[in-house]
């Protein structure tokens, strides 16, 4: 039978992706919420110096279900970053059904593509994964997540090598969400009670465009940053030579063409569950400065 627990009772939760973006955040912020952690992690992966001490680390590749198993005994919830790229549409509901038989609750990463009903059921992505737990018996929440600011760090090396950033629609209007606040309205999911069911879209505190994110960089490092817009086809080839679906490529820059004339949506949702104000971009440029150095 599934774990299921009360708010104030030890958890223990299973982050996969947990070495990416947004996996480190989740799982400190767990540990400090007093719950055990696992993280499933590859035995190659070489950002395993992103966790912190503390997490149980559980070798494991979900696309191979049957690797995933030795992490689930004894687990309460599950933090789930899904790599859509790699996996065929079999392997979710492969990796669900072992989940399932263990959990309780689920805090999967999901898309404003969902959200605004652009995104297709059978294209192996969020709305997908959202599909397989709605029907499942799970506590589910989805996290409908903007663009993470983290999108940006796309944008270092050529501000490392000429301060000249070509990429396609600069005018894009994002409400990108700091990862660390994406990671905490999961946490509140897995280790609190009342928000089984919810959609949450979890955006950033603002709206701004793709130049005005790169102007504020150039502040934070005290350089003057050009953008250049480069042409929607030279774009998609290069996200295509980079291992994007066409398909995937062709959606992503027909939203940005979007958000040029319709800014993304932003939502409260971040201070709503954390009872703080969610993170601007300038603080993440700040933190994350070196980067672009």
């Amino acid at each position: 039978m599934p774990h299921t627990s009360g708010e104030h009772s030890t958890r223990t939760v299973l982050v996969t992706g947990a070495t990416g973006n947004v996996g480190p955040y989740a799982v400190r912020q767990l540990l400090e919420a007093g719950a055990n952690v696992r993280a499933l992690v590859l035995k190659d992966d070489p950002n395993l110096h992103r966790l912190p001490d503390g997490v149980e680390l559980h070798y494991g590749d979900l696309a191979d279900p049957d690797s995933v198993e030795a992490a689930l005994p004894g687990v309460d919830g599950v933090f789930w970053m899904w790599p859509f790229f790699a996996l065929s549409t079999a392997t979710a509901p492969a990796v669900l059904e072992r989940i399932a038989a263990h959990a309780g609750r689920v805090a999967v990463v999901s898309s404003v593509g969902v959200h605004l009903g652009i995104e297709p059921v059978d294209n192996n992505c969020h709305a997908y994964l959202e599909k397989l737990l709605q029907q499942s018996e799970l506590e589910w929440t989805f996290l409908r997540t903007t663009g993470f600011m983290a999108n940006a760090f796309g944008f270092a090396p050529q501000i490392r090598t000429s301060g000249t950033v070509q990429f396609p629609y600069g005018d894009a209007v994002r409400t990108s969400v700091h990862e660390s606040d994406l990671a905490a309205v999961g946490v509140r999911a897995l280790t609190e009670d009342g928000h089984a069911g919810q959609k949450y879209l979890v955006t950033g505190p603002e709206a701004l465009s793709q130049r005005e994110q790169l102007q504020i960089i150039g502040e934070v490092l005290g350089r003057t940053l050009v953008w250049e817009d480069i042409h929607h086809d030279a774009a998609r080839k290069a996200m295509v030579d980079t291992g994007w679906p066409p398909s995937y490529a062709d959606g992503a820059l027909d939203y940005f063409a979007d958000l040029c004339v319709t800014p993304e949506p932003g939502s409260t949702v971040v201070a709503d569950t954390t009872g703080r104000p969610a993170r601007s971009f300038r603080e993440w440029a700040v933190e994350h400065a070196d980067a672009f150095r």
